[in-house]
């Protein structure tokens, strides 16, 4: 093959791999750094497409326009990859812009004395026919524009190799990669360019591109080299709230970022860094002892000093830093400040101590004074019941209010014994132990503890309830259950009234059913109870119905307990029917020590 022609063709591909750089590199356009490697891969595109031209020129006119290609970009290939370099590093980030005008002065009055050199011969000041061979075709001789540029070049690259160095030593392996790849990518095509310098004809330089388009193309792929710039680590490290300590296999302190500073205020006293631990944190003899303990994988601790009169808490993660291998390269520790939650923590436990005291002090507050009324009522219940028997007896022409004043002393006492039932049952005194119980037996049970209360009113009860329901409750709470509802319904149900105890199997479940045609249930307290709340306030109305609103609001917890629900329906001057679920089923009669209730009581 033709030397020219072989030339072109690997010009060619390498535009093909700087094209495809370019495509990566616009993936990401929204980051400088990948806006800034689009146009150094066009300005080298239009060097070696150019160069190409030149290779595969004929006359003078040709090798003067190919150059005009050419010069689209070499002006600005050298400047445009130191500012990618301080892009990359985060140099000057204030003035960034007005850097980027001086950086590229003279690149632009390059571009336009080339562009102007038939007129002035600054850049090349002849061209030479090559009798030697064809490529070149035609030799120049350099002008002082050319010497310019060539001076401004390669102190453009030393200036970002300079700014390379430091940053190289001070970064991860994973930014060291990318650093590296960078470099390569500028000193490919500088190197070869050297070669114009001993004597050789041929400029190789944009053969040098082919191999930054390598590069370039292999880290973008391989070490994700326009994802995120050190610039953006270094922001992301410095902003994280918890303090970071970055350590190395040697356990000297690498870097750390401000939030560590106000953990370990003695960061600040060390100047510069690597810096052994030893010395930077000889305040910290067990955080030192605990770094250098740690083994192979993640530790978490606690760690807590004095700052000031304030003793600061932090939950410390120290983890291993591994390169690409399994042999770890350094340590990470991480300080999670935690001491609102530890002063918080401590308020509540002082505030439950307080509660505790507080709730100790109610409990034999509430039983002393519990008892103290629950018995002088008790006892008034049983003169009153004398009383009302003689003074009846006597025919005696106020036993109808001695009567009065006796419904309301057992009213009352009714609402302190459901209120001793409802403490015992909150401070779990009421212990819910459910078995297995025939429900017709003990709802005769409960239907013959009523009766007496029932017969004075002249209320006719009756249960209509299959002999082989039987339900898992716990026995002393589904006897408060019926005796309220009972108790309720026989309050509110009118002389020769009627009151009936029904139950039907409805899955897993027995729905129990108590209705009266009483005069129903008032519109306060049947607010009250759709609340569902598990405690409720009321204002004395100057009747009886607090101590009936309290039975049902505990008859409804206790219903709860055994995962049922209580519902009612109500209608007023008609009657009233609660209805209740608790778990059971058909499963036949059970023995049971209780007598008989009488299914009739008129």
């Amino acid at each position: 093959m033709d030397t020219r022609l072989w030339m072109s063709v690997l010009l060619f591909i390498a535009t093909a791999l700087m094209i495809f750089v370019t495509v990566l590199s616009y993936r990401k356009r929204h980051l400088p750094v990948a806006r800034t490697m689009i146009l150094i891969m066009l300005a080298a595109i239009f060097y070696s497409v150019g160069y190409a031209f030149e290779v595969l020129s004929l006359s003078l006119y040709d090798v003067k326009l190919a150059l005009q290609i050419e010069y689209l970009g070499i002006p600005f290939i050298s400047t445009l990859w130191l500012f990618q370099v301080i892009q990359f590093t985060g140099t000057a980030v204030r003035y960034r812009k007005r850097l980027a005008l001086v950086l590229f002065i003279v690149p632009f009055v390059i571009f336009f004395l080339h562009l102007t050199n038939d007129w002035h011969h600054l850049v090349y000041e002849r061209y030479m026919r090559n009798a030697d061979a064809s490529v070149p075709l035609y030799l120049t001789v350099k002008g002082p524009g050319y010497m310019l540029h060539t001076a401004y070049n390669y102190f453009v690259l030393l200036c970002g190799i300079l700014l390379f160095i430091p940053m190289y030593w001070q970064a991860l392996p994973i930014v060291r990669k990318q650093i590296i790849i960078l470099l390569l990518g500028a000193i490919a095509p500088m190197l070869l360019n050297l070669l114009l310098w001993s004597g050789m004809n041929v400029d190789l330089t944009p053969f040098g591109f082919a191999v930054s388009g390598l590069a370039y193309a292999w880290g973008i792929l391989r070490f994700n080299l326009l994802r995120l710039t050190p610039l953006a680590l270094a922001k992301v490290f410095q902003t994280i709230r918890d303090g970071v300590l970055l350590l190395d296999y040697e356990n000297e302190i690498v870097s750390y970022n401000r939030a560590a500073e106000e953990v370990l205020p003695e960061l600040l006293r060390t100047k510069r860094y690597p810096a052994d631990m030893g010395a930077v944190l000889s305040d910290c003899p067990e955080l030192i002892e605990r770094i250098r303990a740690a083994s192979d994988g993640d530790e978490r601790f606690a760690f807590h000093r004095f700052d000031g009169s304030r003793n600061k808490h932090y939950n410390c993660s120290l983890s291993f830093i591994y390169d690409s291998g399994e042999v770890p390269i350094g340590k990470m520790l991480m300080f999670n400040d935690i001491t609102e939650l530890k002063e918080n923590e401590a308020r509540l436990r002082e505030n439950a101590r307080q509660l505790s005291e507080l709730n100790a002090f109610k409990d034999k507050l509430f039983t002393v004074v519990a008892h103290d009324i629950r018995d002088p009522i008790a006892l008034l219940v049983s003169l009153t019941e004398l009383l009302g028997e003689e003074l009846t007896a006597a025919d005696y022409e106020h036993a109808e209010l001695v009567r009065e004043l006796q419904g309301q002393v057992q009213s009352t006492f009714h609402l302190v014994e459901n209120l001793l039932d409802w403490y015992r049952g909150q401070k779990g005194k009421v212990v819910f132990r459910p078995s297995g119980w025939n429900l017709q037996q003990v709802v005769r049970q409960a239907l013959s503890l009523a009766a007496a209360k029932a017969g004075m009113k002249q209320i006719r009860m009756t249960e209509r309830i299959d002999d082989m329901l039987t339900v898992s409750a716990d026995k002393e709470m589904l006897d408060l259950i019926l005796r309220n509802l009972i108790s309720n319904a026989i309050k509110f149900t009118g002389i020769g009234g009627v009151i009936e105890i029904g139950a039907a199997l409805e899955g897993d479940r027995v729905m129990v059913s108590v209705r009266d045609n009483g005069s129903g249930i008032d519109e306060k307290t049947s607010e009250m109870l759709r609340l569902e709340e598990p405690f409720f306030k009321f204002q004395s109305t100057g009747d009886d119905s607090g101590d009936t609103r309290f039975g049902l609001v505990l008859t409804r917890e206790f219903i709860r307990i055994h995962g049922g629900s209580l519902w009612f329906d109500s209608l007023p001057g008609i009657g009233t029917t609660f209805f209740f679920t608790l778990p059971g089923s058909a499963g036949g009669r059970i023995a049971f020590d209780y007598g008989e209730a009488e299914a009739g009581i008129g």
